[in-house]
This record gives structure tokens, C-alpha cells and sequence, in this order.
């Protein structure tokens, strides 16, 4: 169930002969400590926290050692989890503007690449800088609709075939729904109680999965342990992060998940590409 996260940094470090570390005196400093130097500023609009960004980004230590090579990702704008965190840097930013940042290196190790401990080849006294230029931003749902867009372009003939299968199997079972607007199904078979998780809460789901002829691929019922993840961040499917914001606590339903809203045109396993998913879902807890 579990799919990779919208940014997810590969900790790529390439050693080179050069040690010498890169003077910041040119560098302004935030009242939290945040060192930054913009290189080109603009009074364009400036991104929301939970906005996605894209940006070219690079991360340098001493300025010699490659931590995130350049380049092009898509990643989303949280609050600052440390003082004078990268994070803090990209919320000043306007889009189109370019800016360097020196950010303490134990705590971005510790909470952006998620290491135990600052890699033993590095002090405290090392330079960590990013360089980001921030390209565009869009809030959740519009980057959302822009990707189905783009994968239904690129894969017109498949998208079509799918399509066609969904609607022929609910019309075969008599199923009578609307679908939402970005292509999912859901049918409720058990009220909750009426209170619905909202994004960024843990909530906790018993699902049993299945291809539309019936073949079961993974199921929490079968292992008798509930999936628990945070909704609405990419932790999960496309398809489930919308979906179980519709339902409420103790809820029961049916969702019926498109390929583009869930593995694509690559699949998982034993889910072929370009599979539509149908998912038992049970809300228990959040």
C-alpha cells in the first residue's frame, strides 16, 4: 500500500579533493539563525505552507561535496522543523526567484535525510548550503489535477481501455455513482459516526484490495493489523489519501480507485499496469 513520498531525497555524496569551505560573510541571517543570500528576487506570488513546489534544488557541504546533485523536484512546503531550517528559507521565496541558503547541518541530517546522526566525515563546523530556484507552485488539488492531466495525455490509448473497464464492470454490478472530480468512486455500506479526518491526521484503516476480477492483493483484514498513516500527505495511493477524507469514524465503504490515482502505468506486484483498484475500506480510528 505504501507508495514513495512526493519528495524523497536520494543521500547521494560524491567526495572531491577540494576541503576548502565557502566564506558566507555576503550572507544575511534570519532571527533564527537561517543564513541566506538571494541571487535573483522578485515581488511575484510567494507559495502557502502545504503548497507543492517545483524548484531546481542542490545541497553542497564546504561547497565540494555533492550531498543532492542538481536538480528538477517536486516537493511540498511544511513549517520549519528546526530553527533556521531550509524550510524557513523557501517560505521567503517569490516564484522565479533563486537563493542560496546555510542551514545547521546535524539537525537537516537528523530531519530532512532522516539519519540517526550526523554522518561521522562531517562536524558541526561544516558548511551546508542549498541552492533552490524556485520554478512554480500550485496548491494541493490543483497539482493533482495538472498530473492526472499529464498521465492521460501521455497515455491516451490505455486511459481510454481503463476507463471503459471501470464503467462496464459498475454497470454490470449495478452500481449507480457519481464519481468524484478527479475520476474516484466511493460507496458507502456502513455509516460512521459523522466526523471526518481532515489532512495531516493519523488515522487507522482495515482495507481488503482487489483487482475488478476479483483477485485479492493485500488485505490488513487477513493479517488482523489495521494500516495507520498520516492522510493527505503521500504516505499512501493517490486515491486513498482522497478517499478516506470522505469518509467518517467507524464508516464502511467501497472505493474504486483509477490506474492514474493509484500505480500508474508501472503497477505494484501483482498489480498490473494501469490496474483499477476496488478497495473494502473500514475508517476505525484517527
Amino acid at each position: 500500500m505504501k507508495k514513495i513520498l512526493l519528495l524523497s531525497f536520494v543521500l547521494c555524496v560524491f567526495f572531491t579533493s577540494c576541503t576548502e569551505k565557502k566564506s558566507n560573510e555576503d550572507f544575511l541571517q534570519t532571527e533564527s539563525g537561517l543564513l541566506y543570500k538571494f541571487h535573483e528576487s522578485n515581488e511575484a506570488e510567494m507559495p502557502e505552507p502545504m503548497n507543492l513546489l517545483d524548484v531546481y534544488l542542490s545541497c553542497k557541504v564546504n561547497d565540494s561535496i555533492v550531498i543532492v546533485p542538481n536538480n528538477f523536484m517536486t516537493m511540498q512546503l511544511s513549517d520549519p522543523m528546526f530553527q533556521g531550517d531550509l524550510f524557513e528559507g523557501l517560505k521567503m521565496m517569490h516564484k522565479g526567484d533563486s537563493a542560496s541558503f546555510i542551514v545547521r547541518i546535524d539537525s537537516t541530517f537528523y530531519t530532512l535525510f532522516q539519519l540517526p546522526m550526523l554522518p561521522p566525515e562531517f562536524s558541526l563546523e561544516d558548511v551546508m548550503r542549498f541552492d533552490v530556484r524556485l520554478i512554480d507552485f500550485y496548491d494541493k488539488d490543483e497539482f493533482i489535477a495538472k498530473r492526472i492531466q499529464i498521465i492521460k495525455e501521455t497515455f491516451p490509448a490505455e486511459t481510454e481501455s481503463s476507463e471503459a473497464e471501470l464503467k462496464s464492470y459498475l454497470s454490470d454490478n449495478g452500481i449507480n455513482v457519481e464519481p468524484t472530480s478527479s475520476g474516484l468512486y466511493y460507496i458507502k455500506t456502513k455509516d460512521g459516526n459523522g466526523e471526518k479526518p481532515s489532512a495531516g491526521t493519523m488515522v487507522s484503516v482495515h482495507y481488503t484490495g482487489t483487482l475488478l476480477d476479483g483477485t485479492v492483493f493485500d488485505s490488513s483484514i487477513e493479517r488482523n493489523e489495521p494500516i495507520q498513516f498520516i492522510l493527505g500527505v503521500g504516505q499512501v495511493i493517490q486515491g486513498w489519501d482522497e478517499g478516506i477524507q470522505l469518509m467518517s469514524k467507524g464508516e464502511k465503504g467501497v472505493l474504486y480507485i483509477p490506474y492514474y490515482l493509484a500505480y500508474g502505468d508501472t503497477g505494484a506486484g501483482i498489480i498490473p499496469p494501469f490496474a483499477t483498484l476496488k478497495f473494502e475500506v473500514e475508517l476505525i480510528d484517527f
